[in-house]
C-alpha cells in the first residue's frame, strides 16, 4: 500500500531571515523576562510545600473509618477504609449498569485520520533558507475527533463528526466506613477495571445511523469490524469498584475537606491501598521535589531560547555562507547557555536567600564565580583578536 504523504517546500530569502530574526529579538526579550519569575516564584512554591507538608504530618492524627470521632473535627486525619456505594450506575444509551460501583467509564475511540509532519531546513549560498515539510496521512484509533480541519490536505482526509462521546457515571454519595467522601477525593478514585458488556447489544437503537454490533468485547459501529472504515466507533466500558483507600485530609463532620497549611498549601490526598500516613506524606515530598525541578528545568529552558533569539541575527547575517553561519550559530548557542545557566542560578539563589537564607547564599556565590569566569574568558578572547 502506497504512503499517503504531501511535501511542501518554502524558500525564505537572506533580508526576509534577517528581517524576522531582528523580530525574534523582542520575543526573546519578553521570553528571559518571564523566565526570572517563573524561576523565583517556584522556588517559594516549592519552599512553602515543603513547610506544610512538614506541618501536616506532624499535626496529622488516625482516625478510625468505622466512627466519626468529633474531637478531631477540623483536624488533618489520616484514615483507612473501604470505599462503598449504594445503587446502579446506568449508561442508558448503551443499557450497561454496574451495581454498587463507584464509577462507570463509557470509553469511546473513532477510526480517523490523523496527520504528522516532519521538517527538514537547509540554508543556500546566499543566505537563503529552505525548509521542507513532509506530511503523513495515517488512520489510527483515537479518543474524541481530532480536527482535521487544520490538516493541511483537509479535503481528503476528513474525519466526521459524532454524537457519541466517552463519559463517566459517579455514584453519590461514597463512603469510607463512617465518613462520606468529598468531591475533590472522589475525583481521585481511579481503579478502573475492563467491565463486561452483554454477549448482544439486543434490540439497541442506531447510533449516526449505523447498527451497533458486538466484537472481541466491546461495541462496534460500523459495517465491518475486520476492516474498519473512517468514522467507525468502538465503545468499551470500565468499572472502579469498592476498594481499600488511604485517605489524608480535614475532618469536617463526617466528610473531609482541604486541609491548608500556614504557608498555604492544600493537603487533601487520597490514595486506592493501604498506605500508611508516613509513606503518603514522603510521596508528596517527593512530587514536590520533581516539580520542583521540572520548573526549574523550563525557567532556564526558557531563558535559554530568549537569548538565542537575541543572538540569531548574528548567525543569520553570517548565513551568507552557511558554514560560517553555523558556526556563528554554535558560537551563540554556547553564550547563550552561559548566560542562562548562572541568571538561573542566580534567580534560584536569590529565591532560596528571601526564603531559605542559609542555602541562598552558597548557591548565590556558585552563580557570582561562574560569571566572573565567562566574563574573563570573553575579556581573553578579546585581547587575543586585539
Amino acid at each position: 500500500m502506497a504512503e499517503d504523504s504531501f511535501t511542501e517546500t518554502v524558500t525564505t530569502g537572506w533580508l526576509s531571515r534577517i528581517g524576522s530574526s531582528i523580530k525574534g529579538i523582542l520575543v526573546g526579550i519578553i521570553l528571559i523576562v518571564i523566565a526570572f519569575p517563573v524561576l523565583f516564584i517556584n522556588e517559594g512554591r516549592a519552599v512553602k510545600t515543603r513547610k506544610d507538608l512538614n506541618q501536616g504530618a506532624k499535626e496529622c492524627v488516625s482516625a478510625d473509618a468505622a466512627t466519626v470521632d468529633s474531637s478531631h473535627d477540623g483536624k488533618l486525619i489520616h484514615l483507612i477504609g473501604t470505599t462503598q456505594a449504594e445503587g446502579t450506575l446506568t449508561d442508558s444509551q448503551f443499557g450497561i449498569t454496574a451495581k454498587d460501583a463507584l464509577k462507570l467509564k463509557r470509553h469511546v475511540q473513532m477510526y480517523q485520520w490523523k496527520e504528522n509532519t516532519s521538517t527538514e531546513t537547509k540554508k543556500k549560498l546566499g543566505g537563503k533558507e529552505e525548509k521542507t515539510t513532509r506530511y503523513t496521512y495515517e488512520k489510527v484509533w483515537a479518543e474524541g475527533r481530532i480536527d482535521s480541519g487544520k490538516f493541511k490536505k483537509s479535503s481528503d482526509h476528513s474525519n466526521p463528526s459524532t454524537t457519541l462521546s466517552s463519559q463517566t457515571w459517579t455514584a453519590d454519595p461514597i463512603t469510607a466506613g463512617a465518613y462520606t467522601l468529598s468531591a475533590g477525593l472522589v475525583a481521585k478514585i481511579n481503579n478502573f477495571s475492563p467491565h463486561t458488556v452483554p454477549s448482544s447489544p439486543g434490540d439497541m437503537a442506531d447510533i449516526d445511523g449505523r447498527k451497533v454490533q458486538l466484537s472481541n468485547g466491546q461495541y462496534y459501529i460500523g459495517p465491518n469490524p475486520a476492516s474498519p472504515a473512517v468514522g467507525d466507533l468502538k465503545v468499551s466500558f470500565l468499572t472502579a469498584m469498592p476498594t481499600e483507600v488511604s485517605i489524608i485530609a480535614q475532618q469536617a463532620g463526617n466528610s473531609f475537606s482541604r486541609f491548608k497549611g500556614d504557608s498555604g498549601t492544600t493537603i487533601n490526598m487520597l490514595k486506592i491501598g493501604t498506605h500508611t500516613a508516613g509513606s503518603m506524606f514522603d510521596s508528596a515530598q517527593e512530587s514536590n521535589q520533581t516539580l520542583t525541578w521540572i520548573l526549574r528545568v523550563v525557567g532556564f529552558v526558557v531563558m535559554f531560547i530568549g537569548f538565542n533569539l537575541i543572538f540569531r541575527p548574528l548567525s543569520v547575517v553570517a548565513d551568507v555562507l552557511p558554514l560560517a553561519g553555523d558556526i556563528v550559530g554554535v558560537g551563540t548557542g554556547i553564550v547563550a547557555f552561559l548566560l542562562a545557566a548562572p541568571l538561573s542560578l542566580i534567580t534560584i539563589s536569590v529565591a532560596w536567600i528571601f526564603y531559605r537564607p542559609l542555602i541562598g547564599v552558597p548557591l548565590l556565590l556558585l552563580a557570582g564565580v561562574g560569571l566572573f569566569f565567562l566574563f574573563k574568558k570573553i575579556a581573553a578572547t578579546r585581547n587575543a583578536h586585539e
